[in-house]
């Protein structure tokens, strides 16, 4: 299942690359800085790049989750900071289903 989310994060970073015309996001990895002080993102970016992810895991994954809650923007450390940080936040949501 990892393997999938990684690919379906993957794809939507190199989309927002071609829309964003930064060459950052062509060629992700678990490494990628997405949303935060050295981020690709701005927070209009990351809403679309959010939406697009909750979208293609209910269509591809059957997974119904929301990643922008009150939990993610309340915790410390934002899990938008790079791929493995999301990775991990979205380990925990399904985790908690």
């Amino acid at each position: 299942m990892q393997d999938k989310i990684t690919k379906i994060i993957f794809e939507s970073l190199k989309n927002l690359s071609d829309e964003l015309d930064n060459p950052n996001l062509a060629n992700p990895t678990l490494d990628t800085p997405i949303y935060g002080i050295n981020g690709n993102l701005d927070s209009l970016a990351l809403v679309s790049f959010i939406a697009d992810l909750e979208e293609r895991f209910n269509d591809e994954l059957n997974l119904s989750i929301i990643l922008a809650d009150q939990r993610a923007m309340s915790l410390r450390n934002s899990p938008f900071r790079d791929v493995q940080t999301l990775l991990q936040y979205i380990d925990s949501l399904i985790d908690k289903e």
